[in-house]
């Protein structure tokens, strides 16, 4: 689609500041029944409500469009006489080709027109990616501008004749496939020959969507709707292509092995964490775990589809094929693939944070415990749960607050009653003074009538309706404007707004950025021509929540959630039961309404609330620059990120961001964080954010992690017990609950205290391994947690594990998933090659080869395993706050293999510089009973190393260190233990440790 002309112009704005009414404390609204009710509301207080009128009309329903000079061209709504395309003239060159291609036949025009010229550029970016790029020639079709994601600079190397990727071709029909030099012989990574993909036409798989079938596999590019589609190995492994909650589990349903396929579509949408439908985020991104039977061995390669439209993409194995198949859909854009070749699954990980961007640099107190409640509360009781946690124990790095803490639900302000200014800063510099941190909310709709507004308009900065007025929705406050963040004032304008902020008391260590797909209660400018006091905050005072999790009876048990009462145990399914109801899905996506091409595109992707401007921004919605909503929409969550990161740079300068964002986009994960949404306090959900955690790997944005204990219903003790302690062991680890629901704060249950106790011990004492593996992440893409397979990828049996995951390669966690059980079954992977040994006792498990071994597992206890061949540098003393903490002495804990060797890095700076500053890289390696750690870098390590412990040596007749007898050790026989105590050793050089 051709970029507009810039048309905005500011408009006058009289409304009375003193019409906006009070505040009102309000329960959750987050959850999408409201938006129904609100709808009806709005257009009644806003009958002026916006809708585009232009000479481009669609008359959806007889598939008619009105081209340039006026005439009617159908659209036949189907691909099987699109003629595809012929490959004409091509220039080869030092990094790749270029070439033509041409319509090979009269035009289908589909859901669109047929564009008849298009360009490939074929891209060896390197001995491992490959950039295959097809757009319109006269490039009309919107294609994401650099500015807002950087790509990488074309290659000074040649890759041509040594890259282990392959770019293969027909000419006519146009068609192409990618080979591996290492592997030429085995099916191809990515394939659209039309001889390769199951003959067509093929019957819809829901047979009450016709949608879902295949007429033909032609390259297909139009003005609204491009498709393309690649044969796969029948049953492969596929991970990826989020957001989404998916009921298959980590691994994406390909149509094999009883499965129903996968239709995965993307557009941004504000929905309480669905099963199998479209989300919060967009990431086009997928990672291909191959496995050959007959070798034994496996394979990894990944594709990426740098495209914001909105999308189908379809996983399926129709009846009878010997090969499955991928397919996407797309309502704009260009066809922009990058290709990884990995072969390994972190590698392919790694590739594509190469091309979009690595992970920013997280601070050391990000890793911490953080708390936020929503709603019934104020200043005090936020004080009040400060000094709870401290009482009961369970350390506190960050408080955080929701909503209730804005006057009228406006960004950028505090409530003069519930948390007045002076009162609130006085609070967060306590915290400081503890070295604690505070993080607020901030919400994309911007309220009409006051100051972030009207400066907005002066900058002329907010979205408009195509005429050049402003675009108004509906949010918590009322009418709200939406930031438009490719304006070039909207960075101005937001950092000023965030200083404002911290100037009224709202010194903040981090922000949180909530409401971004962007939301909006209404459909359309609902608030353009309105009065804009008519509408007044949301309130729906008096709110009971009532639900509980899987399980618990509150009619019996009353509403303490208490695990048990008087003695005796509240839940009410077996110990052995799963308790993994299915929640109902959604039926896939309505056909296009009548409107125009803007805001209902020929073609209807599978939007599981429907039209596509339902609950968010309509479509035809106008940027700077001339972009409309249609082809950024995706975007708009990423790129608010990127401008608060680059706002909290200037307003704390030389300390790295903390970001938590809710929609996010390929190379967000450069500016933000993630918490995977508005989830429920269910059993069900806390095994379902387990995958939520591994596909943000993928995608390049590791900071992730569920709202511990749930955020929608009432939680319950024993659930909050083992969330807790889940939660532990993923990167982003923060409790937060809806409003009017029951209090979950770790210090509510005497269980729960001494669960999260227990569990934060391990955590902190673990930060120098999480540091380690978040700067690998932040230099190299590597995904600090991994799904089993990731180190062990011949294993079958792993590939579809979701109810454990490592941290790093050398820590395996095994959370209790179900009420009332006392054990717990995991596998431990390797077959029996490697030596796992438990965390809290350091005994060696006996372990079931390529199976299930059940591990106990009481209440408050997680069970987690160390790795052979392992070395992690640990905190000794896990203190109450990450400073105490890495105050503290250093321990090294080393876990030898049946050969006696072990390798490790530990990662070392201050955990706060941005950009970051010094640092010291430490490497420990054991072989034939000795020790040797080395050190090399510019940061100095002022905690000495205290503790080694070393696991699987046989009783030592002499201990030495740099070569001298060490006195002060230890031997354990049952655990084959050796420790070594009160070492005080210095970091800063080489020393090596040897038993005899």
């Amino acid at each position: 689609m051709a970029p507009r002309k810039n048309i905005f112009r500011p408009i006058s704005i009289n409304a009375n500041p003193s019409d906006v009414p009070r505040p009102r404390r309000i329960p959750s609204l987050r959850s999408t029944f409201m938006f129904s009710l609100l709808f009806g509301a709005l257009y009644a207080l806003a009958p002026t409500v916006w809708a585009e009128v232009s000479s481009n009309i669609q008359l959806a329903a007889l598939g008619n469009k009105l081209t340039s000079n006026g005439t009617a061209t159908p659209y036949s709504m189907n691909v099987t006489d699109c003629p595809g395309y012929t490959l004409g003239s091509f220039e080869e060159s030092d990094i790749g080709l270029t070439a033509r291609l041409t319509l090979a036949g009269p035009a289908c025009n589909a859901f669109g027109l047929d564009i008849s010229d298009l360009t490939i550029e074929v891209t060896y970016q390197s001995q491992s990616t490959l950039h295959v790029k097809i757009y319109d020639t006269a490039n009309q079709q919107f294609t994401i501008p650099e500015s807002v994601i950087e790509r990488p600079a074309a290659p000074t190397t040649s890759y041509t004749g040594s890259s282990d990727l392959i770019f293969n071709y027909d000419a006519m029909p146009f068609a192409f496939w990618i080979t591996r030099r290492s592997d030429p012989d085995a099916m191809p990574l990515f394939d659209t020959r039309i001889s390769s993909l199951p003959p067509t036409p093929i019957p819809p798989f829901n047979t009450s969507d016709s949608s879902t079938a295949f007429d033909g596999f032609p390259l297909v590019f139009e003005d609204q709707y491009l498709q393309v589609a690649s044969a796969l190995p029948y049953g492969t492994n596929i991970y990826g292509l989020g957001e989404v909650i998916a009921s298959s589990g980590f691994r994406r349903d390909i149509g094999t092995d009883g499965g129903v396929g996968t239709i995965q579509t993307h557009w941004a949408r504000d929905v309480a964490d669905p099963i199998d439908q479209n989300m919060y985020g967009s990431h086009p991104i997928y990672v291909e775990h191959r496995y050959n039977a007959t070798t034994g061995k496996a394979s990894s390669s990944g594709v990426l589809l740098l495209s914001s439209a909105g999308s189908d993409i379809f996983l399926q194995t129709p009846s009878n094929s010997k090969v499955s198949l991928i397919e996407y859909r797309m309502i704009g854009g260009i066809l922009d693939f990058y290709f990884f070749s990995g072969s390994t699954d972190a590698e392919v990980i790694a590739q594509y944070g190469s091309v979009i961007g690595y992970p920013m640099w997280q601070p050391a107190w990000g890793f911490g415990f953080h708390l936020c409640r929503w709603g019934y509360h104020n200043i005090s009781d936020d004080r009040e749960n400060v000094a709870q946690m401290r009482a009961a124990g369970i350390p506190l790095e960050v408080q955080w607050n929701d909503i209730d803490l804005y006057h009228a639900y406006r960004d950028f302000t505090t409530d003069p009653v519930s948390f007045p200014g002076d009162e609130l800063r006085e609070f967060i510099q306590e915290l400081a003074a503890n070295h604690q941190h505070y993080i607020p909310i901030v919400d994309a709709g911007i309220a009409v009538t006051y100051d972030p507004f009207t400066r907005g308009v002066e900058e002329d900065v907010w979205i408009k309706n195509p005429d050049g007025s402003l675009y108004m929705g509906q949010v918590w406050p009322g009418y709200t404007v939406y930031p438009d963040w490719f304006s070039e004032n909207m960075l101005s304008v937001w950092t000023d707004s965030l200083k404002n902020w911290t100037d009224m008391g709202v010194e903040f260590s981090g922000i949180w950025l909530d409401m971004n797909e962007p939301s909006s209660f209404c459909s359309d400018s609902c608030g353009t021509g309105a009065n804009f006091s008519a509408l007044a905050p949301l309130s729906v005072a008096g709110t009971v929540v009532t639900g509980y999790p899987e399980c618990y009876n509150e009619t019996i048990w009353g509403p303490s959630g208490n695990m048990t009462i008087n003695g005796t145990a509240t839940h009410s399914c077996a110990a052995s039961s799963s308790a993994m109801t299915v929640i109902d899905k959604r039926g896939v996506g309505a056909g296009g309404e009548q409107g125009v091409n803007l805001n209902s595109p020929p073609y209807a992707i599978h939007n599981a609330i429907g039209a596509l401007n339902r609950n968010t921004l309509a479509t035809n919605a106008t940027h700077y620059g001339g972009y409309v909503e249609l082809d950024v929409h995706n975007m708009f969550g990423f790129m608010e990120a990127k401008t608060t990161n680059l706002a909290v740079q200037s307003i704390l300068p030389g300390k790295r961001p903390f970001l938590i964002g809710r929609s996010t986009f390929p190379s967000a994960g450069k500016w933000t964080g993630h918490w995977l949404g508005d989830n429920y306090s269910k059993w069900q959900y806390m095994y379902l954010n387990i995958q939520g955690v591994l596909q943000f790997q993928i995608y390049q944005i590791p900071m992730v992690g569920a709202d511990t204990c749930g955020f929608n219903d009432n939680t319950d003790e024993e659930l909050c017990n083992r969330w807790m302690q889940l939660s532990a062991f993923v990167p982003f680890y923060r409790n937060h609950n809806t409003y009017a629901a029951l209090p979950q704060e770790p210090y509510r249950w005497p269980s729960v205290a001494n669960a999260s106790r227990i569990a934060i011990a391990a955590r902190y004492a673990l930060l120098p391994y999480w540091y380690t593996l978040f700067a690998n992440a932040s230099m190299a893409g590597l995904p600090p947690v991994r799904a089993l397979f990731y180190e062990f990828p011949d294993e079958p049996e792993l590939f579809t594990v979701d109810r454990q995951w490592l941290v790093g390669s050398d820590v395996l966690v095994t959370p209790v998933l179900t009420p009332g059980a006392t054990t717990v079954d995991g596998i431990f992977p390797g077959r029996g090659s490697v030596i796992w040994r438990d965390w809290y006792t350091h005994a060696v498990v006996n372990a079931t080869s390529g199976g299930n071994t059940t591990l106990d597992a009481p209440i408050s206890h997680i069970n987690v395993h160390i790795r052979d061949n392992s070395a992690l540098l640990l905190h000794q003393e896990p203190g109450y706050t990450i400073y105490e903490t890495r105050e503290g002495p250093y321990a090294l804990l080393i876990s030898l293999n049946a050969a006696g060797t072990a390798f490790g890095t530990a990662y070392v700076d201050d955990g706060i510089s941005f950009p970051p500053g010094p640092s010291s890289s430490l490497t420990f390696q054991v072989a034939e009973g000795t020790l040797k750690v080395e050190s090399e870098g510019e940061y100095v390590i002022q905690q000495k190393l205290e503790t080694i412990t070393v696991l699987g040596v046989q009783k030592p007749t002499q201990v030495t260190f740099q070569g001298s007898p060490c006195e002060g050790w230890t031997y354990e026989k049952a655990t084959e233990e050796l420790v070594v105590l009160n070492a005080s050793i210095d970091l800063n050089r080489q020393f090596t440790l040897a038993w005899k």
